[in-house]
């Protein structure tokens, strides 16, 4: 038997620790690549823990809104149109042989001929089709902007019914924790005889009422908050996702004719309409262009036994009869079609823009007075009511209605700033720009 002595081991183990270095770093840094690309996943699957802001919520839609990205790659196919449409004419070659085995001083020598034909398109019918497929290509762009904007408007809308949701589970939240506050102090009244049996039980009646509202307002919180990331394109909705934004609106600085020239401006479904006209003024050249004949020319190479001959053709077709008028004139009319059909968008642009501007108007004077009157006149009117009720000079029922009116106020005027808040939106909608100072 071989006995290794002490040095030999040794170094033995030395070098199998050495041979195991690099595939233990190996490992350690493929696992470390797997745990980052996790991770990153995770983050990209999940929405994110931290509040979003209103701005922020629009940035992720427009990266990964379904919708969208299925919209930018229609995009990509209708300009892939731009490099069909200006293709060239191929040139035909043909080569044949007859005789092949005869020798060349037979009384039938061998032949072969070598042809060459290329077709030449007339009228500038590549340009018109350039034309066409690239006026098609800003129309369709116009147009998924047009969509965009549609997208932003549900992801401001559905960010504005969340807002409302939270806002109004904090008030429910407060109503409950003050009510049954107040349902603690009416109990010991209860118990020392200051109360009677049957005010007490009216009372904690009442917290059914302020239990309810609060599980309500959970229900639609949860409910605007997986609308809201479905819009963002998250895979499945997360609890944790949350959002920040003042619930009160901004008053707006710009006046009606101002918001009319803005839309004019950047509207992208008028602004399709414009291109609109431009693809069916380029149709109706095509067609004209398409009416006209081309010609065909052809290059030949004959060698028959010891003799070579060279020759050519042209092909001309001769227009006997028009058989493009149909399509001329179906494109002739369909362009004037497109010009009433953008004066039509110019209309709409204005009437949106009223109407929006209407909608706002009026919702801001409504939510001003929430805010300036009828909130705190209604807290008032309840202070007041609570400590008479607490100190025998009001009804039961009065003070009741008294909570009644300053729950039913306070929805109220939540009810009407995200009102105000949607009327903005749709303001920007309408305009095509932020509104929003």
């Amino acid at each position: 038997m071989h006995i290794l002595d002490k040095e030999t081991l040794i170094m033995t183990q030395k070098k199998i620790s050495t041979t195991r270095m690099p595939i233990l770093l190996w490992a350690l840094t493929m696992g470390m690549v797997l745990l980052c690309f996790l991770t990153a996943n995770a983050q990209t699957q999940n929405p994110s823990a931290a509040p979003l802001t209103l701005q922020q919520v629009v940035a992720i839609a427009r990266a990964k809104n379904p919708t969208l990205l299925a919209a930018e790659q229609n995009i990509l196919s209708v300009r892939a149109q731009e490099t069909q449409a200006g293709v060239r004419q191929n040139p035909y070659f043909t080569a044949y042989g007859t005789n092949v085995t005869n020798p060349a001083n037979s009384n039938t020598p061998y032949m072969y001929s070598l042809q060459l034909a290329r077709l030449f398109e007339r009228g500038q019918k590549r340009r018109w089709r350039l034309d066409s497929a690239r006026s098609t290509t800003a129309q369709t762009l116009d147009l998924y902007q047009d969509q965009e904007r549609q997208v932003i408007l549900q992801v401001k809308t559905a960010f504005t019914n969340m807002l409302l949701a939270k806002a109004a589970l904090k008030l429910a939240t407060d109503n409950l924790a003050d009510f049954r506050h107040e349902l603690d102090i009416s109990r010991e009244r209860y118990k020392t005889g200051d109360l009677g049996k049957l005010d007490y039980e009216r009372l904690d009646l009442q917290l059914a009422q302020f239990e309810t509202d609060e599980s309500t307002a959970e229900q639609n919180l949860a409910q605007t908050s997986d609308q809201l990331q479905t819009l963002l394109g998250y895979e499945k909705p997360s609890s944790t996702f949350d959002i920040v934004g003042n619930i009160i609106p901004p008053v707006l600085t710009l006046t009606l004719p101002e918001l009319e020239q803005r839309a004019l401006t950047a509207r992208p479904d008028y602004q399709a309409a414009q291109v609109a006209v431009r693809v069916a003024d380029a149709n109706v050249k095509l067609a004209y262009a398409n009416g006209t004949t081309d010609p065909t020319l052809e290059g030949e190479y004959d060698h028959s036994g010891y003799q070579n001959s060279f020759g050519f053709y042209a092909t001309i077709p001769i227009r006997i009869f028009d058989r493009n008028q149909g399509n001329k004139a179906t494109s002739k009319y369909q362009a004037q079609a497109i010009r009433f059909s953008e004066i039509a968008a110019r209309n709409q642009v204005f009437s949106d823009v009223d109407q929006a501007w209407v909608g706002y108007t009026t919702s801001k004077v409504l939510s001003d007075r929430y805010q300036g009157h009828y909130l705190d006149e209604a807290k008032d009117v309840l202070a007041i009511a609570q400590f008479a009720y607490e100190h025998g000079g009001l009804a039961l029922i009065d003070y009741l209605n008294a909570l009644q009116d300053d729950r039913s106020t306070s929805l109220n005027a939540l009810t009407a700033y995200a009102q105000t808040w949607i009327a903005i939106h749709q303001l920007s909608y309408t305009t095509a720009t932020e509104v929003v100072p």
